[in-house]
């Protein structure tokens, strides 16, 4: 809509009619740029929380990338000692003893999925800071939603089923060792 300004030329008498430029109007780029709309506080909270997901996933990560050609067994230990942890305890001798599952080739994997963690909530988080219909994650559910969820836990619960067996492989080879 444009806005018309009527006015009279003194000199001549005669009514002049002038639209006024697209900057003056009431619908104008300026005026609503001035009313801007504030973000929801909630999408704020959930984008922060993604996005600070993002940066420990990202930091876990590089840890792990960091973790690569080295025996990490020998890390949880120094870890351990440094934290003053009981070398002893229940706690520290499962995780040396789970440790020793990891090869080159499974950290290089769960260095993958932390990055790739990492950007799908990255990602998520920008979309729900700028209020992208696209990132909100409070909508209905919908078959092609819940089919992803099932392959997620599937996955999981294969990949968790691996570990499992492969741990008892190994006690299993442990405990025909010490028995002969």
């Amino acid at each position: 809509m444009q806005n018309l300004l009527a006015s009279v030329n003194v000199e001549t008498g005669r009514s002049v009619a002038r639209i006024l430029p697209t900057a003056m109007t009431d619908n104008s780029p300026s005026r609503l740029s001035s009313l801007r709309q504030r973000h929801n506080p909630g999408l704020l909270i959930i984008s922060a929380l993604k996005l600070g997901q993002a940066l420990l996933f990202f930091a876990v990560g590089v840890g792990a990338l960091r973790l690569l050609h080295k025996d990490i067994g020998d890390v949880l230990e120094k870890l351990a000692y440094h934290l003053r942890f009981n070398p002893e305890s229940r706690l520290i001798n499962f995780l040396l003893v789970k440790s020793s599952i990891l090869d080159e080739r499974l950290l290089k994997r769960i260095v993958e999925v932390f990055f790739i963690y990492a950007g799908l909530d990255l990602v998520e988080g920008i979309g729900l800071y700028l209020e992208k219909t696209w990132a909100e994650i409070f909508r209905k559910l919908t078959l092609i939603r819940v089919s992803l969820l099932t392959v997620n836990i599937l996955v999981f619960l294969y990949l968790f089923s691996l570990v499992t067996a492969r741990t008892k492989r190994i006690h299993i080879a442990r405990s025909n060792r010490q028995d002969s």
